[in-house]
């Protein structure tokens, strides 16, 4: 029986190895798609409000927030171009600070007034987005990617 016992866990431990070497050998896939696909969003959103600039400052203007023509354009381009560079994997790191402050910026003045507890925060797009763009902060854009690139030609070596 006690031989038994150790074919089947040496068997579970074989394909539990087999397994975790191919998702280890897949590690770049997961950052490069949620900044594909992530990336993708902002530029389209940014795409959007940039061409229909007027729209967007009325609302601005109906939220009351300050300089609505100044802070709109602003918040646009922070979109397009921030989607941009998270696409490429090019200033990840630097781009998700703007892209966090767009967000904090969308909850105080805006989305907060629907906000009666901790549930209805953390259920918040925005709030998940923050999220999001906290990893790429912290973790940075991943194997497959500009920054990347750019780091070997330097000779900059992360660990």
């Amino acid at each position: 029986m006690v031989k038994g016992r150790c074919l089947v866990r040496d068997l579970i431990a074989s394909g539990s190895e087999k397994l975790l070497g191919l998702a280890h050998s897949l590690d770049w896939l997961g950052p490069l798609v949620v900044r594909l696909f992530f990336g993708y969003f902002w530029l389209e959103t940014g795409w959007a409000k940039l061409h229909n600039l007027d729209g967007f400052t009325a609302r601005f203007v109906g939220w009351e927030i300050p300089f609505p023509a100044f802070s709109a354009a602003a918040s646009a381009w922070v979109e397009f171009i921030g989607g941009a560079l998270i696409m490429l994997g090019l200033f990840t790191r630097l781009t998700a600070i703007p892209m966090i402050v767009n967000m904090i910026v969308a909850i105080a003045l805006v989305v907060i007034k629907n906000v009666h507890g901790f549930d209805d925060l953390i259920e918040l797009d925005e709030f998940v987005y923050i999220l999001i763009f906290f990893w790429l902060l912290m973790a940075g854009p991943g194997k497959v990617s500009l920054d990347t690139l750019i780091n070997r030609w330097l000779g900059i070596r992360l660990v």
